[in-house]
């Protein structure tokens, strides 16, 4: 008879005796004691036992130790939401997908007519489920697993990209690069990482004179010229640190900051475009040519960042219908990747992540058509009408520069 066996053989014996504790009570014990079996099997069963009779009044009370995520992340189904909670404190999270980090940004001044919008980034502390506010660092993208981040530090752009150990908050190492680098995204798997290099700070602002009666001025994006500096891309290793650079030609159809993520296959880069015919996406191959967009990609949007389902077979488009009321109601379109027909609407304004192949978390609108736009984060369900809030309403921008919170999502 086997560890297992004899732990299912006590709680049987204790079934009678004890209240209910709950779905996967007694998965999450087995789950400990594989962790910590002793050598002999008679002294394991009496061990279980016991952790059956305290687990009636704390049931995870023991479980997690050993893992690096936060207790409450061990349930795969668990919906983690403090819908009271804007910026959140405690960790929010349906399914696959975690609120990894947010980070606000905030207008400084350089000079009288040059300053940066420089981010502030709260990171998920594994060990307490809570946002930690760090500010060492001025880009953050958080890898699948929620065990790894890469970092740019404060000056862009950066000329090392650091791996930084969410567990222990100390960065496990740093790549040095030979092009300053400004964003930083992930493949689908993690092992990949695609920094985008810019000549210049891709979150430079310069005060210019905006198109009103007055002549008001106030900070706008810009770069030299008003054009973009991004200069290319690398394409880095995530285990050996290995990494090849690829120019890409300047492009007056970006923003200041333009980003490149990768495709959900890994073997092309897209970017956003402004006034683009395909989805306001680009994508490139991994030399840095412009390349067609994959077939399951193809009627994707580079403005919603959900994009494509974890099996791959639907496509969260954007906002495609609005409906008045107090408060307003907004659905998105969800396509077929490969054909663009629409399949179904689903409730949100804006796809931010996909939580399995029928769920996703949006930003879904609490005020009416005719008021200011204030939204908080919801759990929506493909064939259903209902959001279940996540977190408490996103205040709109301060107007003193300082913007609202912004989630990074990470797959568990």
């Amino acid at each position: 008879m086997n560890v297992e066996d004899l732990v299912r053989d006590s709680l049987r014996e204790l079934a009678a005796e004890q209240p209910v504790t709950g779905v996967g009570f007694a998965d999450r014990v087995l789950a400990v004691r594989r962790r910590s079996r002793t050598r002999r099997l008679v002294s394991v069963a009496a061990a279980a036992a016991a952790v059956v009779a305290v687990g009636a009044a704390v049931p995870l009370l023991d479980s997690g130790k050993e893992d690096v995520r936060p207790a409450n992340v061990l349930d795969q189904d668990g919906i983690h939401a403090h819908p009271g909670q804007s910026p959140p404190r405690d960790l929010i999270g349906a399914g696959d997908a975690v609120l990894a980090a947010y980070y606000t940004a905030e207008i400084r001044p350089q000079t009288d007519k040059r300053a940066v919008s420089a981010r502030t980034y709260w990171l998920l502390d594994p060990k307490t489920g809570k946002y930690t506010k760090d500010t060492r660092w001025s880009f953050v993208t958080v890898a699948p697993g929620l065990k790894t981040a890469a970092v740019l530090e404060r000056n862009l752009p950066a000329r090392r990209i650091g791996l930084l150990d969410l567990a222990t908050g100390e960065v496990e190492q740093w790549i040095p690069v030979g092009h300053g680098v400004g964003g930083l995204a992930f493949s689908y798997d993690g092992g990949r990482l695609v920094a985008t290099t810019y000549d210049e700070n891709p979150d430079l602002r310069i005060k210019e004179k905006l198109i009103k009666p007055d002549g008001q001025e106030d900070w706008t994006w810009g770069s030299t010229f008003g054009r973009s500096s991004r200069s290319g891309f690398y394409d880095l290793d995530v285990a050996s640190g290995q990494a090849s650079w690829s120019a890409v030609a300047p492009d007056r159809s970006i923003n200041a900051r333009q980003d490149f993520s990768f495709s959900r296959a890994g073997d092309r880069v897209y970017a956003q475009t402004i006034g683009g015919k395909d989805g306001l996406q680009q994508f490139y191959d991994l030399h840095g040519d412009k390349a067609a967009a994959p077939a399951n990609e193809k009627y994707l949007r580079s403005d919603v960042s959900a994009r494509l389902s974890p099996n791959g077979r639907l496509a969260a488009l954007g906002l495609t219908k609005e409906v008045g009321g107090d408060p307003g109601r907004s659905y998105s379109s969800i396509r077929d990747p490969r054909t663009g027909k629409e399949i179904t609407k689903v409730r949100g304004a804006d796809l931010v992540a996909w939580v399995d192949d029928k769920r996703l978390i949006a930003w879904e609108r609490v005020t009416s058509l005719e008021e200011e736009y204030r939204p908080r984060l919801v759990l929506v369900t493909i064939g259903s009408d209902k959001a279940v809030p996540l977190s408490g309403v996103r205040a709109e921008n301060t107007g003193n520069g300082r913007e609202m919170w912004q989630p990074v999502f990470a797959r568990r």
